[in-house]
């Protein structure tokens, strides 16, 4: 059986990319066309197309023309892997502990896009509930804790182009579904720092929620306590805030 380094994409256009990829980043400096070629046993002009499809989605910058560098896509990109396994090594620990103490899942989401994405989740068969978001579960932004805290520290005019992407589909009767309505609850976010889930995703499921800020200050997750409606304590609140605070400075955030 092959290794994974010895196998190759069953596409080709997407082995020469890999090519070109690992041929840029084996140079530090911006490498033209020429060598490209050379180096990767592509002809120019399929080098040329493959490396202007890679310009044009900022894989790939040209400083100028006839040579190539890699593009800040990639540093992006490699910058949202690091934090979230960071936030995830970060985060397990602190978890486990806030489980321990509420007997309720726990658990740690990121954005992407227009949702949130369940990265790790801490639960046990004597919460009473059953687990439906499992890791790697997605929700929409305004329909989650974690969500709102994230909509929160978006500026307007983003708040409410989500609302005209999204409609603010609801899942249930307590779903906020109307802008001016999210709004107030993002200023409410804002105002104390956590966010709630009313009931809003799931019927018979309540959460609450802290954010997870890294280095340069930035909400890069949330942490949030589930439970079935009638068992979750305001008590928890506090202790909720000082673990997702703990996780922020492991990340090198200073309040």
């Amino acid at each position: 059986m092959k290794s994974k380094e010895d196998q190759k994409p069953a596409i080709q256009v997407l082995e020469r990319m890999f090519a070109l990829l690992d041929l840029l980043a084996s140079h530090q400096d911006p490498v033209s066309l020429k060598l490209i070629s050379e180096q990767t046993g592509l002809h120019p002009s399929t080098a040329h197309r493959i490396l202007n499809d890679l310009t044009v989605g900022r894989y790939v910058d040209r400083p100028e023309a006839g040579s190539y560098r890699l593009g800040m896509r990639l540093l992006e990109l490699g910058n949202l892997v690091k934090a979230r396994l960071d936030v995830r090594d970060a985060a397990l620990g602190p978890m486990r502990e806030l489980h321990k103490l509420t007997h309720q899942p726990v658990n740690l989401s990121v954005r992407q896009g227009d949702e949130i994405v369940y990265i790790e989740r801490t639960y046990s068969e004597r919460s009473g509930m059953q687990v439906v978001r499992a890791v790697g579960g997605r929700a929409p932004l305004h329909l989650t804790s974690v969500g709102k805290l994230f909509l929160a520290h978006d500026d307007p005019q983003r708040v409410r182009a989500y609302a005209t992407r999204t409609g603010l589909a609801g899942h249930t009767r307590n779903s906020i579904t109307d802008v001016n309505h999210l709004e107030r609850e993002l200023s409410k976010v804002l105002q104390y720092g956590t966010a709630r889930d009313d009931e809003e995703l799931e019927l018979g499921v309540r959460c609450m929620a802290a954010g997870i800020f890294d280095d340069q200050s930035k909400l890069v997750a949330g942490l949030s306590i589930s439970a079935p409606a009638d068992r979750l304590e305001e008590a928890w609140l506090e202790r909720l805030k000082a673990t997702a605070s703990q996780i922020s400075s492991a990340l090198g955030h200073r309040a």
